[in-house]
């Protein structure tokens, strides 16, 4: 890979891994289930209105969007409401990568290595450790909602490859328009459209303007560009290639919550942190077959992620 698309890629690891700030920024002031609908609401009416929608099944549309965009956010910005630590989050959320393999070993019938096999034992392993230390000082339920987004995601990774899409950034887009309508049914029934009223009468103050600001980053920086540029990358170069460059991510946004928040994440917490990386990157190495060119009958597959 180039230099410069190199470059890109740790670039959109870095717009991804500030996203847990923006997150935690807009949390500040919006309640987190009217929160996602915004969130996806902002992306969602330009997106009906300007791209054309792809060429793919209803259901695995539907599903990419309940997975990826309403359970995975709902889970995750529940989680860090509930005070779970924003640089954990964005490692946390790395789970996704076993859940989908393990998925898709159940749902789609992909063959696990032993070398996939074995990442995903030891990520889960490091999962468990983060949750034991943090569970050991803290409640623990926080931990689990944001390992619940990290299973939504896995589901919406499933559906996202059921879908086979022509144009990967046009079902990013169109997935935006399946979150906020139940998103905000659920934030009127559970928050009250008291607390949705407090929230967007106080918005126009001075005190909401980081909010804004990290609800704009998230929209942007975080979903926008960096989705576009890694479908971009994504489309050039070998999935195994451009990947292992999410794998930034994590470390971005614990080093970022430490610099912006002071959250310092003990040693057992980084422990596992790095057994869930090592993991990952571990189960993602291409094998020697996947180094040898294709046959002519041989069916090539393109995987797509992302986080935040």
């Amino acid at each position: 890979m180039p230099l410069r698309h190199s470059a890109l890629a740790v670039l959109v690891a870095v717009l991804w891994g500030l996203n847990f700030l923006a997150i935690h920024a807009s949390l500040e002031h919006f309640p987190p289930l009217f929160l996602v609908a915004l969130r996806f609401a902002l992306i969602a009416v330009p997106t009906v209105l300007l791209v054309p929608r792809p060429q793919v099944r209803w259901r695995w549309l539907i599903g990419y969007g309940l997975g990826f965009g309403t359970f995975q956010f709902l889970f995750l910005y529940l989680g860090m409401a509930a005070g779970f630590p924003t640089g954990l989050s964005s490692l946390v959320l790395q789970a996704s990568a076993p859940f989908t393999v393990v998925l898709g070993a159940l749902h789609l019938r992909e063959r696990i290595g032993l070398r996939a096999a074995l990442g995903v034992a030891v990520a889960a392993a490091g999962l468990v450790l983060v949750g034991l230390s943090y569970g050991a000082d803290a409640p623990v339920w926080p931990f689990l909602l944001v390992v619940l987004g990290a299973l939504a995601w896995a589901f919406g990774n499933l559906a996202s490859r059921q879908a086979r899409a022509d144009r990967p950034l046009h079902l990013v887009l169109w997935m935006s328009v399946v979150p906020p309508l139940p998103m905000l049914a659920v934030s009127l029934v559970v928050e009250g459209p008291a607390t949705i009223g407090d929230a967007l009468a106080t918005s126009w103050s001075a005190a909401a303007v980081p909010a804004w600001i990290g609800l704009a980053y998230t929209v942007l920086l975080g979903t926008l560009a960096g989705s576009g540029i890694w479908v971009w990358l994504m489309a050039r170069h070998p999935a195994g290639t451009v990947a292992p460059f999410s794998m930034l991510v994590p470390v971005v946004g614990i080093v970022t919550a430490w610099l912006a928040l002071g959250e310092v994440p003990g040693w057992g917490e980084l422990a596992g942190g790095g057994l869930v990386i090592g993991g990952v990157l571990w189960a993602s190495r291409p094998t020697r077959a996947a180094h040898r060119p294709p046959t002519a009958a041989a069916p090539r597959e393109v995987f797509g992620a992302r986080s935040g």
